[in-house]
């Protein structure tokens, strides 16, 4: 959506003078109840006013804080209130602002009047409860027939108003140029500028973060990782932090529990196998046992059971998140939402121009600069950093080769140990190569200038995932297929399993507690009869939400290592399911504690994340075919039988044809979502296009 602002008086204000009832000046933000030092009594009357009668409200919730520069004059404050309360037609946010109870301090605290709140859930394309109990896509025009469209606090979820507060202040671009009041002549806004950006850059804006509900907060943690209950709250982290963050913990308690399969099964196997049980024990003694002759073997080995199982199980999975997603997405709203010619993102930069697809005055940016720079500085950069990994690589080899020799010739406990010490080295140096690659990727998507959000993430995901799978399982795939050396590979997928889950606990829960429990918390104590303003400010002493990309991240390798290589270790998923039923309360307890409320926009599933799923899932195929032509037992076998390598070369091949087949008829037959969601969104595309349809015969006639 595109606004304007002027400097030559922006409509609105910072309020009426005290003893103005709430009724003239209020503004449905979520129909919630204030804090107690918050109260209609003392901090509604500062709030900008509303034209719109039905926005008027006794009580307003204040949802997001603005944190503005040490510098910041009173006449840039003032003039910024204006801006955000201004409606929407004038050039403003059309939000609701508040000065905070310092008029000259540095906070201004924002809501949403209802009519702003309902024109963004009908461009965002949410889908509400309409008044035959169905989900419907909202419109603006129709909003009386929707259900609880009266309560803010009922018919949106809290995330959603926040978003929706975030969603409009980035909207905002200057009509013309025009200067900031109280800033230096050198700090004036072009025509099309983005202004919440350009107020970040001079200093004027420093943060802005959503707030917390301390009472809907303790509600969800104790329903969520304080009690004993094993199933996720998801309704209420949805309603809480946002769908973006509700699918991840929903995708991760739908994968640890489809662990429970493949982990029943490793145990069986390692219990009853043999085979397995000595070679295990040869990838932890690092020594070589003599086979007993005697011993009776199954026509089907325990690696040949758990690499079809691998296979099959890696399908069955993928196809039924695809229903519970799409069965997710219809429940919480995000089945229909809106493909639009967005905006230019924040950060996007150009020669201003008009844009001949929508017609807007914008900043323009080339497609062969971007293409430009993607050729001759990002592919090169990222290939630098693959260079890397194989040097890393070619490190952990020699390593390896040294300490066997050393083991060899001292054949001691101590020499046994070092056997582990190149694959930890390698881990600790992959880890913190990952670290500094994240960092690059993201100034190289930014310096590529894309200027939709969604093209800037798909290429800054595509760098991650490339890099991702090279860096985890280069090594692995080269120790498989190259030197074909399956005790190294057993017993490098084992040192992976418990090295890496051990640092990521480490990193991700223990180091952030012990920072939050003896550094941060000191300086934000508080209690219940502090001003409500100083709760706002202490939050904001909170480091920023990381994001759930490197969470994925973790789901995605561990992904791979069950899926590619898990016939060659079958205690795999015995140990991811331990390490993800921990997972799922400390990325609970770091979300809810340890930083700030993150701004989560509505999303119908987990996006790029569900391809990379179902690349790894194809792969496993030809991993697993490969892994078994490998198998001992298969090499013993086909010697017996008299067959040439080549034969067993063509027979692999066939087999791994036959299982590609299997699991693309599998894929076929599980539908992506149920029947009923598929008629549902039908339903709903139908009757948007029929409301469309009938507002512009309405244009028409008027």
């Amino acid at each position: 959506m595109s606004k304007a602002a002027d400097d030559e008086g922006v409509p609105g204000g910072r309020g009426e003078p005290p003893g103005t009832s709430a009724q003239q000046v209020g503004g449905e933000a979520a129909g919630g109840k204030l804090p107690s030092k918050l109260s209609a009594s003392s901090f509604t009357p500062g709030w900008t006013k509303v034209s719109c009668p039905c926005c008027a409200s006794e009580r307003v919730e204040p949802l997001v804080r603005v944190k503005l520069g040490p510098k910041v004059v009173p006449e840039t404050k003032r003039w910024l209130i204006k801006l955000i309360g201004a409606p929407q037609k004038d050039g403003g946010a059309g939000l609701l602002a508040h000065p905070g109870e310092d008029a000259t301090g540095n906070t201004i605290m924002l809501s949403a009047p209802r009519c702003t709140l309902l024109r963004a859930t009908e461009e965002l394309g949410l889908c509400k409860i309409y008044h035959n109990n169905e989900m419907e896509a909202f419109a603006y025009n129709d909003r009386d027939n929707f259900r609880d469209s009266d309560n803010m606090e009922v018919f949106l979820t809290l995330a959603e108003r926040q978003y929706i507060i975030k969603y409009e202040l980035d909207g905002l671009r200057a009509q013309k140029e025009l200067r900031i009041p109280g800033m230096p002549d050198s700090r004036t806004l072009q025509k099309r500028d983005n202004i919440w950006q350009k107020l970040g850059q001079a200093g004027v804006i420093v943060d802005t973060f959503p707030l917390h509900n301390p009472g809907k907060l303790k509600d969800l943690s104790k329903s969520w990782y304080s009690g004993n209950q094993l199933a996720q709250p998801l309704d209420k982290v949805n309603e809480y932090f946002g769908s973006s963050v509700a699918f991840y913990f929903s995708f991760l308690d739908f994968y640890t529990w489809s662990l429970l399969p493949p982990a029943i099964l490793g145990l069986f196997i390692a219990y009853f196998s043999r085979e397995v049980q000595r070679e295990m024990l040869q990838s932890v003694s690092g020594s070589q046992q003599q086979e007993i002759q005697d011993e009776p073997e199954p026509l089907i080995s325990g690696h040949m059971l758990q690499a079809v199982f691998s296979m099959l199980w890696s399908t069955v999975v993928i196809e039924l998140w695809k229903r519970r997603s799409s069965s997710l997405s219809y429940q919480w709203g995000t089945l229909n939402l809106a493909e639009r010619f967005a905006e230019p993102r924040p950060g996007f930069h150009g020669d201003l121009g008009v844009n001949p697809v929508t017609g807007r005055v914008e900043p323009l940016f080339p497609e062969w600069k971007r293409d430009l720079r993607m050729a001759l500085v990002s592919v090169p950069v990222v290939g630098l950093f693959l260079g890397l990994v194989v040097l890393g690589m070619m490190c952990f080899y020699w390593a390896e080769a040294r300490v066997q020799w050393l083991h060899k010739d001292w054949n001691s406990m101590i020499s046994q140990t070092f056997l582990y010490v190149p694959s930890v080295l390698h881990i600790v140096y992959t880890n913190m190569l990952a670290n500094l690659y994240r960092t690059v990727a993201n100034s190289l998507t930014e310096y590529e200038n894309h200027r939709e959000e969604s093209a800037y993430d798909n290429h800054l995901t595509g760098k991650i995932l490339v890099f991702t799978f090279f860096n985890n399982f280069a090594v692995l795939f080269h120790i498989a297929f190259f030197k074909q050396d399956v005790p190294l590979l057993r017993k490098r997928l084992a040192s992976l399993l418990i090295i890496s889950q051990l640092v990521n606990q480490v990193t991700e829960v223990v180091i952030p507690f012990l920072v939050d429990r003896f550094i941060s918390a000191p300086h934000r104590t508080e209690s219940e009869d502090d001003p409500e303003e100083d709760k706002f400010r202490n939050q904001g002493t909170l480091p920023t939400f990381p994001g759930l990309f490197a969470e994925y991240i973790e789901l995605l390798v561990q992904f791979g290592y069950l899926s590619l290589f898990s016939c060659v270790f079958p205690l795999t998923a015995v140990l991811l399911l331990l390490n993800n039923l921990t997972e799922i309360r400390s990325d609970a307890y770091k979300i809810c504690k340890l930083f700030r409320k993150p701004f989560c926009p509505p999303v119908a599933s987990m996006g790029v994340w569900k391809v990379a799923f179902e690349v790894l899932s194809f792969v496993s195929v030809v991993s697993n075919a490969w892994l078994l032509l490998l198998s001992p037992r298969l090499q013993k076998m086909s010697q017996e039988a008299g067959m040439s390598s080549s034969n067993l070369l063509m027979g692999a091949v066939m087999v791994e044809h036959v299982l590609i087949l299997v699991k693309v008829i599998m894929a076929a037959l599980i539908p992506d979502e149920p029947d009923w969601i598929r008629k549902k969104r039908e339903h709903i595309e139908y009757t948007s296009m029929q409301a469309l349809r009938q507002q512009k015969l309405n244009v028409q006639q008027s």
